[in-house]
């Protein structure tokens, strides 16, 4: 038996594993462990220990960084800090609605953009941006989509981008020079999602708003909330600026450091040990589901499946990939979630690479992609979280439809960035 022969009937035991184990319902995280499992006994390995540990262990990094951010962000929400920056900008800019909406779509970018989770956006800001838009005449399926894709582009936004972290990681290139090929056209998306969906409507009821808004602690001000910020950007700055005579203390720690730094300047006595406890809660399937798409990506690349995917990527008609972007990131986001990043976006990068093509800029442009999958079935997560958060009753097909247009122009542009990848490289000199 060839080895493509056997790298094909692996790959094919862990497709048939994955779509049996979800069709009983069973969580992505186990249908994704259950198929490196099937795949790794089909090849004639047994159950490999060794490499189902090493596999976990594979994003611990990222993991960090998740729970480390988002506890920083968490600990700003309860304090009070997130209901504080809401009403201050309802209360200065209420009479601008283009202010109103660049503010808001600036607010939902900020916690995924440092946490890496589309979920945290949805979760810390959602709420209260959907009380704003609600009190701007804006239905609530349209908010709905407003707020997911915005929560999805604050989730492909820099300093964390999980699909480009994980891509990257995957072909041994550095997570460096993605800066400016994220947050330009993350931010222009953003805006335009905004303005697409939040343009018509009333004018803001400023009264009914700010009496449904929670109401932030005596004591709370801006410097409260933009201190924590600054000690975040004065470590990254300091890191990126005297790169050697600093010493690397990592994403998680300058996170971490944040999070101290508004728990110190909290206006009320916070819980920290709860909210800690609840991060993690909030967290569990994220942390599960990176854990195994490690385990799946190493038993891959045990079995040879992964070489059989990255060698007919690199065979491809590039028309063929351009033309299916906009179905392939989707759908394997749609069905593998953040895994999708290193079983689709490693051979795609070795692609496009191979093709002369800058894999910084294509890579970012295929982030932009990504996480519209996040409304799709089979799981669709952040989607229904979204829906739910916002209050939204109605049928889940008029929520997508209200995403459609706003997401054919970031399809769009994700695309066109690969494309004319080298010629936007300047990019990531920036």
């Amino acid at each position: 038996m060839s080895m493509f022969t056997q790298a094909s009937i692996v790959l094919a035991t862990m497709v048939a594993v994955y779509v049996v184990v979800r069709a009983f319902r069973i969580s992505t995280e186990l249908a994704m462990f259950g198929a490196a499992v099937g795949g790794a006994l089909v090849a004639g390995f047994g159950f490999p220990v060794r490499h189902v540990a090493e596999g976990a262990a594979t994003y611990l990094d990222i993991n960090l960084i998740f729970v480390t951010a988002t506890l920083f962000m968490n600990l700003l929400k309860e304090s009070g800090g997130v209901a504080f920056v809401v009403r201050s900008i309802l209360k200065r800019f209420h009479r601008s609605r283009a202010l109103l909406l660049v503010l808001l779509t600036v607010l939902l970018l900020v916690p995924g953009a440092l946490t890496g989770a589309g979920s945290v956006t949805v979760l810390v800001t959602g709420s209260l941006v959907a009380v704003v838009l609600h009190y701007m005449g804006i239905p609530t399926h349209r908010a709905a989509a407003l707020i997911f894709l915005n929560a999805g582009l604050s989730a492909a936004a820099p300093p964390v981008s999980l699909w480009a972290m994980m891509t990257a990681a995957g072909v041994n290139m550095p997570y460096v020079g993605f800066f400016w090929p994220l947050m330009l056209p993350c931010l222009v998306a953003g805006l335009l999602t905004s303005f697409i969906l939040g343009w018509k409507g009333e004018g803001a009821d400023v009264t009914k708003a700010l009496e449904e808004l929670p109401t932030p602690p005596a004591g709370m001000a801006w410097w409260r909330v933009l201190l924590p910020f600054v000690v975040f950007g004065g470590l990254v700055f300091v890191g990126r600026q005297w790169p050697f005579s600093t010493p690397i203390i990592g994403l998680p720690l300058m996170f971490a450091a944040a999070g101290l730094v508004s728990y110190l300047v909290s206006p009320v006595r916070l819980e920290f040990f709860r909210i800690a406890r609840e991060t993690v809660d909030q967290l569990l399937p994220l942390l599960g589901t990176l854990t195994c798409v490690g385990i799946l990506v190493e038993i891959m690349t045990l079995t040879g499946a992964r070489g059989l995917l990255a060698v007919t990527a690199v065979t491809l008609p590039m028309w063929v990939v351009y033309a299916t972007l906009f179905v392939v990131l989707p759908a394997s986001e749609a069905v593998l979630m953040w895994g999708a990043a290193p079983v689709i976006g490693v051979p795609l990068i070795l692609l496009f690479n191979n093709r002369g093509l800058d894999p910084i800029v294509a890579l970012a442009g295929m982030s932009l992609i990504w996480p519209l999958g996040d409304a799709l079935p089979p799981t669709a997560i952040i989607g229904r979280l979204t829906v739910d958060v916002v209050g939204y009753k109605g049928s889940y097909g008029k929520f997508l439809r209200a995403c459609l247009v706003p997401a054919l122009i970031i399809v769009v542009m994700g695309t066109l960035m690969v494309v004319y990848s080298k010629k936007l490289s300047f990019l990531t000199g920036l």
